[in-house]
C-alpha cells in the first residue's frame, strides 16, 4: 500500500505550529514579566465562553460553591486542608476530567450512534478515512514508516482494550484505550509495548543507554548537554528505585505512564506555601477565602472549572 502522506505531514505541521505559538503564548502569559492570572483562567478553563460563565457567577454564589468544595477536600472534617488532602483532591480532579473528556470523545467517534466505537470509526475521526497497513511490510519513506508504526501501535492497543471481542469498543473499553494508565487490565500491555520500543537487547529491562535512545556524545564536547544531564538524573533518582542501573517492568511503568501524584503534591505544597498565613502547614477556610483568586487559578479547582461542575460543588455528592 502506498500511503497518502497527508496525516503524517499534517501532524508535523501541527507540531511546528504549536512550537511557533509557544513563544507568543509565553508572552501573553507573562506580560512584561508579570504573571497574568486572567490568562490562566481563560486558557485553562477552555476559552472565552467559560471565562464569561465564570464572571457571570455572583460573588455570593462563587463564595458558596467554593466553601462547598473546601468541605469536600477536607476528608477528616477537621476544618483544615493538609498537603495530603489537597494532593488527593487534585489527583481525583485530574482523573475526573480525563474521564469526562474520554466520554465526550466517545460520542464524537461513535458515528452511527450504536453505543460502540469500531476501528473504522476511530480511523475516520482521526484521519478522515480508514487506513489499513500491512503489518509485515515496512515502507520506504521514513516519515511514512514512522506513521505506520504509530498506527499499528494504536491498533494493538485498540484490540487489547476490546475485552469482549465485539465489533467495537463500548464506553468502558474506549476509556481503557484512551487512558490505559487508568485501567488495571491494560497495565501489562503498556509495559510490554514499552519494552518492545526501548529494550533493544531483549533482556526484559531498560538500561540507561536504552533510556537515552539514539543519543551519542559529541566526541569534541567535554561533557553532555544539559538535557542529557537532566534525563540521567531522572533515570537515577526518579525511576531506578533499586539503583541497579536498569529499569525493571514496574520501574518502566512509572516512566512511560507518568503518575499525577508528583504534580499534585507540588501544587499542594505551592498552595500551602502561598496561603498559609499562620505557618501551621495547613489551610483553614478563612485563609483560602482570603486568597480566593489564588485558589481559583490553581489545579486544586482546575482553574475555577469546578465552580461550574456539580460533581464537585453539589452538596449531595
Amino acid at each position: 500500500m502506498q500511503l497518502d502522506p497527508r496525516p503524517a505531514t499534517l501532524g508535523l505541521l501541527l507540531l511546528c505550529a504549536a512550537a511557533a505559538g509557544a513563544g507568543e503564548a509565553e508572552e501573553l502569559h507573562y506580560r512584561q514579566g508579570e504573571h497574568r492570572a486572567d490568562y490562566d483562567r481563560e486558557a485553562l478553563l477552555g476559552g472565552q465562553e467559560e471565562v464569561d460563565e465564570y464572571v457571570k457567577l455572583s460573588p455570593e454564589e462563587q463564595h458558596k460553591r467554593l466553601k462547598s468544595i473546601i468541605k469536600k477536600i477536607d476528608l477528616d472534617s477537621d476544618g483544615f486542608l493538609t498537603e495530603s488532602e489537597l494532593s488527593s483532591w487534585i489527583q481525583m480532579s485530574f482523573k475526573h476530567y480525563a474521564m469526562q473528556e474520554a466520554k465526550q470523545q466517545f460520542i464524537e467517534y461513535d458515528k452511527n450512534n450504536d453505543g460502540s466505537v469500531s476501528w473504522d470509526e476511530y480511523n475516520i475521526q482521526m484521519y478522515d478515512r480508514v487506513i489499513d497497513f500491512d503489518e509485515n511490510t515496512a515502507l520506504d519513506d521514513a516519515e511514512e514508516e514512522s506513521f505506520r508504526q504509530l498506527h499499528l501501535k494504536d491498533k494493538k492497543r485498540f484490540e487489547k482494550a476490546n475485552q469482549d471481542s465485539g465489533p467495537g469498543l463500548n464506553l468502558e473499553e474506549f476509556i481503557a484505550f484512551e487512558h490505559p494508565e487508568e485501567v488495571d487490565y491494560m497495565t501489562e500491555f503498556v509495559i510490554q509495548e514499552a519494552l518492545e520500543e526501548h529494550d533493544k537487547n531483549g533482556d526484559g529491562f531498560v538500561s540507561l543507554e536504552e533510556f537515552l535512545g539514539d543519543y551519542r556524545r559529541d566526541p569534541t564536547a567535554n561533557e553532555d548537554p544539559e538535557w542529557i544531564l537532566v534525563e540521567k538524573d531522572r533515570f537515577m533518582n526518579d525511576y531506578d528505585r533499586d539503583a541497579d542501573g536498569r529499569l525493571d517492568p514496574q520501574e518502566l511503568l512509572s516512566w512511560v505512564v507518568p503518575n499525577n501524584q508528583g504534580i499534585a503534591q507540588e501544587e499542594a505544597l505551592h498552595l500551602i506555601d502561598e496561603m498559609d498565613l499562620n505557618s501551621d502547614r495547613k489551610l483553614s477556610e478563612e485563609e483560602i477565602l482570603e486568597n480566593q483568586d489564588l485558589f481559583l487559578t490553581s489545579e486544586a479547582t482546575d482553574y475555577g472549572r469546578q465552580l461550574h461542575d456539580e460533581y464537585f460543588y453539589h452538596d449531595e455528592l
